[in-house]
């Protein structure tokens, strides 16, 4: 399978409220780093997740996180 498209070479840190999200996992999504359905062309599919209360979160937009959907890093060795 091929790599995902990196977005953006650092996370993106925000306060995220409670209840169910959609992460882009494909990169393709034009409202990084949620999904907006772009991945339809490719193989990959969002990965859905839940809060269950609001929490300020660092999310990945590399696409190369071994702990997905948070930023772990990895986009300093791109």
């Amino acid at each position: 399978m091929a790599d995902p498209k990196i977005a953006e070479k650092r996370p993106a840190v925000m306060d995220l409220p409670a209840g169910t999200h959609a992460w882009c996992a494909c990169g393709e999504s034009k409202n990084q780093p949620f999904c907006d359905g772009a991945h339809k062309s490719t193989p990959f599919r969002p990965f859905i997740f839940t809060t269950d209360e609001p929490k300020k979160v660092a999310l990945c937009q590399c696409k190369r996180t071994g702990g997905v959907p948070f930023c772990d890093g990895a986009h300093k060795e791109l």
